[in-house]
């Protein structure tokens, strides 16, 4: 889970738990609050009928029964009951109707004086009168129908604002935090993006009482020391490489002059030739040294506009030149968009490297010394693709391919450093291009190049 919706989740659970509480609480006192309020109106309802039993020593039952029917006050579905001493009953406020009532009820209230209570829908409240006369027992049921009915609306209230706020408040704290961490996210985009190739890229920070642009200028302090650790790094390469091709020439070149000088035996010019072979491979390997460290910054290549196949041409007359033996078989897809798509922004000398080295793979790694190259595209992208029969790399070797002297089986008895098609990557990632290797069918290697399409200037 991301770190917002993490901080999104539990600020929503959060509210949705407290205000469920709220909103259980005000349930709550609201019911509690209907109850005593409807037993308060039950009580004086009683408290009147036993006035009028304390005023009349012989009370008109009649006259009560006319006073219940015609009260203002009058409670829905109410009944009045007393009962003399003897618990029986000697008044009913609804004749005819059957009434349901309790001698324990009757006993409590002897004992209690008063209580209420409810049943079903119905509720009671019922009071002990003693008179020096007589004992009365007066029961007041009733149903507060609009009472329940405001408690219900009450409930059905705060359960559907409970579901709307808490969905309202889950898209504005989404929003929110979405909006409070953009910055983070932009964060991450940029530091995604960074490689050897754009270690100059820094974040803008606005101030530093944030915390995210505190971390926005430490990462940049820490940006500038690995920049500047791995300048230093190319340099001294560039430098060592510089420096060791001027007396690697010489050698050089003492070597071939002694190669050629007609007092020195056959033994001794074999010796020689398999020096002057190691210190051409020292030679080879150097400039790659001193090509690799050059193609690590875009800054140090112009762009300009260029055709692959030209580039491609130059490249195979490069390899026959080497190689004569090799046979490269060269074909382009007939598309209309070829024409157009096969114009690029790019620098035109390294470019040409990283093709002849491509080239120069296939040939060194063929087994029948033929190679096919073909150029297509498609609606977005350029392809180059480089194929020829030989040895395939195992799964775990394509891994690691075009890291620095990484050299597979198929290497073996073969010159080289495991250098080139690193070199190739560094230049293609200058142009925005990618390389892929595969295996479409048994015992073919092919190497692919995409390029997408450039918008010219």
């Amino acid at each position: 889970m991301t770190l917002k919706n993490r901080i999104s989740l539990l600020v929503s659970i959060s509210f949705a738990v407290l205000y469920g509480l709220a909103s259980v609480f005000v349930y709550v006192l609201a019911s509690n609050f209907r109850k005593e309020e409807f037993n308060d109106r039950l009580e004086i309802k009683a408290l009147k009928t036993i006035k009028f039993l304390s005023d009349h020593k012989i009370p008109d039952y009649n006259l009560l029964r006319l006073m219940d029917k015609n009260s203002l006050n009058k409670l829905y579905n109410e009944k009045t009951l007393i009962f003399d001493s003897n618990f029986k009953l000697i008044y009913s406020s609804i004749d005819g109707a059957k009434i349901n009532w309790y001698l324990t009820d009757l006993k409590y209230l002897k004992k209690n004086k008063s209580f209420f209570k409810k049943q079903g829908e119905n509720e009671f409240y019922g009071i002990f009168f003693d008179t020096n006369d007589k004992d009365y027992y007066v029961l007041i049921s009733a149903k507060d129908r609009y009472g329940n009915r405001k408690t219900v609306y009450l409930k059905y209230i705060l359960l559907i604002s409970y579901l709307v706020f808490t969905s309202i408040c889950w898209f504005l704290t989404s929003w929110m935090v979405r909006k409070a961490i953009m910055p983070l996210g932009l964060f991450h985009q940029k530091i995604k993006n960074i490689n050897e190739n754009n270690l100059d890229t820094r974040i803008v920070s606005k101030s530093n009482k944030n915390e995210i642009d505190l971390i926005a200028n430490e990462f940049n302090f820490m940006m500038d020391r690995i920049e500047e650790s791995y300048q230093k790094q190319k340099e001294f390469t560039a430098h060592a490489s510089h420096e060791l091709r001027t007396p690697l020439s010489r050698i050089t070149s003492q070597i071939e002059n002694k190669i050629n000088d007609p007092n020195i035996n056959n033994e001794s010019k074999s010796f020689l030739k398999t020096i002057l072979s190691d210190v051409n491979q020292l030679t080879e390997l150097i400039h790659s040294l001193l090509l690799l460290s050059k193609t690590d910054n875009r800054k140090t290549h112009e762009k300009e506009l260029i055709r692959i196949d030209e580039l491609l041409f130059n490249a195979i007359e490069k390899i026959n030149k080497s190689y004569p033996d090799f046979i490269i078989l060269f074909d382009m897809e007939d598309n209309e968009q070829l024409e157009t798509a096969l114009e690029i922004q790019g620098n035109k000398n390294i470019l040409e490297i990283a093709l002849t080295n491509v080239l120069k793979n296939a040939c060194v790694y063929s087994t029948n010394k033929q190679a096919e190259v073909t150029i297509s595209c498609d609606t977005a992208n350029l392809y180059v693709s480089i194929a020829n029969n030989g040895k395939t790399l195992d799964s775990e070797k394509q891994l690691n391919l075009f890291q620095p002297f990484m050299r597979g089986k198929n290497a073996t008895g073969t010159i080289g450093f495991g250098l080139g098609l690193r070199i190739v990557q560094r230049i293609l990632n200058i142009h925005n291009a990618t390389i892929h290797y595969s295996i479409p069918k048994e015992n073919t290697n092919l190497f692919q190049i995409k390029f997408p399409f450039q918008t010219k200037s």
